[in-house]
């Protein structure tokens, strides 16, 4: 038997060096190349071809007529929105988030109301004991579901529990993947190697048996899940659980979903029994205000996530600075780069000077804005805080601006424009040609400068 070589494997991002260095070479981090010992291998099993000695294997047509298994709820509506519908049968699910956000209510919550309707469900803590989930469980009124739980870290451990059943569980939560461990490798859970050989038997047995397993995830400070990338690209979706915790509100967002879009979200709000569905989430992320008040530097947004409008407030200020200081940009919720090219525009287009201020933008309520409608909103924004001028308390507005001046239409206006006559909007700033507004008083504009005409210049 020839002699296993030592290799170093990178925490960061997985590569490999034959000896240690204090950089790593590919991704330029300090301190983070681990040793561990490389498989062994001998001469001859490496000069073999692996084109015989296997057992075939049943391939099947793309066009058979096979009837598919049928998504499994969840009975909580917001997650089944986030996952395209349900879980899959044999389907491998990796959310991920700050500690304390509720990923682990949220799982408990959603294997207890599953077992409820019948389905077997098995939760295995690897941070927590038995006793500890039953205590969280009894908190969240789950005390009655029958939820099979345990406590273990060891994988070999928890496959033999799992196949010695007589039939596998529905659904099976792992909290978390960093704590689990192969007895077949070296090293201490959580390392690279470790991550990737734990969360590699956990999937076989899910694609095998068909049970629906749900990993748990942790992140680093940056927010991007921690271990090795390949874990991303391994399972079949990768939720995202996003808020501050000491905001009541939670998002869950799809990354990744092989089975359904990535455009959803699940909105919820932490209670005092565990996490709440919320219908309405527009009422998440607009401001309480007089009836009738307008606010100088606030605008209303229909924003679309997914297939859900959302309505949410952009608020703006506008500070002028002392002669030679260097103005700031702050910018929360949005993209700091379109904010530059949206002021670069209003500038150049629609001569109003922005040099000599600091600007600061604001997405009330914390929601997160990737829709390119929102140039519109934003514009109205800044103009108002500009000039000092608020816009109508009753009136949104939504549309991309292009850096010629000229306002383009957004996709879905009439569902936005639905939505906001919903909660009570009359009037809407958007492009000319967008139709659908029903009994608002849309207001359509062909340029940037026509807008700002009809907001008002600063005197």
């Amino acid at each position: 038997m020839a002699k296993g070589k030592t290799r170093y494997v990178c925490q960061a991002c997985g590569a490999v060096a034959p000896r240690w260095a204090g950089q790593c070479a590919d991704c330029k981090e300090w301190n983070t190349l681990v040793e561990e010992a490389a498989p062994v291998f001998t001469p001859f099993a490496a000069k073999q071809s692996l084109q015989g000695g296997g057992r075939r294997i049943a391939l099947e047509s793309l066009a058979d007529d096979v009837a598919l298994p049928p998504r499994l709820s969840t009975g909580i509506a917001e997650l089944d929105r986030a996952l395209g519908g349900g879980l899959v049968p044999g389907s491998v699910t990796l959310i991920g988030g700050d500690p304390g956000i509720g990923k682990s209510t949220l799982l408990l919550q959603a294997a207890g109301k599953m077992a409820r309707t019948g389905a077997s469900v098995a939760y295995v803590s690897g941070e927590e004991a038995a006793d500890q989930v039953r205590l969280r469980a009894r908190r969240l009124g789950l005390a009655k579901a029958d939820v099979a739980l345990a406590a273990e870290t060891n994988v070999r451990d928890i496959l033999t529990t799992l196949t010695g059943l007589p039939k596998p569980p529905g659904l099976l939560v792992i909290d978390s993947i960093q704590t689990m461990h192969s007895d077949t490798l070296e090293g201490a859970p959580g390392t690279v190697s470790q991550v990737r050989a734990s969360a590699q038997e956990l999937i076989r047995y899910a694609k095998l048996s068909g049970a629906a397993l749900i990993l748990v995830g942790h992140v680093t400070k940056d927010g991007q899940l921690a271990g090795p990338r390949v874990l991303e690209h391994m399972v079949d979706t990768v939720l995202y659980f996003e808020g501050e915790r000491s905001h009541q509100y939670r998002i869950l967002r799809a990354v990744k979903n092989r089975f359904g879009g990535t455009d959803e979200i699940g909105v919820f709000a932490m209670g005092a029994d565990g996490l709440e569905e919320v219908a309405n989430p527009s009422s998440l992320f607009l401001t309480s205000r007089a009836e009738g008040a307008s606010v100088t530097g606030a605008v209303v947004f229909p924003a679309l996530e997914g297939t859900r409008p959302v309505l949410c407030e952009i608020q703006a200020l506008v500070v002028r600075v002392p002669s030679g200081a260097t103005p700031r940009r702050a910018v929360v919720g949005w993209d700091s780069g379109r904010l530059a090219m949206l002021l670069a525009v209003l500038e150049a287009r629609c001569g109003l000077a922005f040099g000599g201020h600091e600007v600061y933008l604001n997405v009330a309520g914390g929601l997160r804005i990737a829709d390119p409608a929102a140039d519109l909103a934003v514009a109205c924004a800044l103009v108002s805080a500009l000039t000092d001028r608020p816009l109508p308390a009753d009136a949104v507005a939504f549309g991309e601006v292009a850096l010629s001046g000229e306002l383009r239409a957004a996709g879905l206006a009439s569902l936005r424009l639905k939505e906001a006559a919903k909660l009570g909007f009359g009037r809407a700033f958007v492009p000319d040609g967008t139709t659908g507004g029903g009994p608002m008083l849309v207001s359509g504009f062909r340029t940037m400068n026509g807008l700002v005409d009809h907001l008002g210049r600063p005197e």
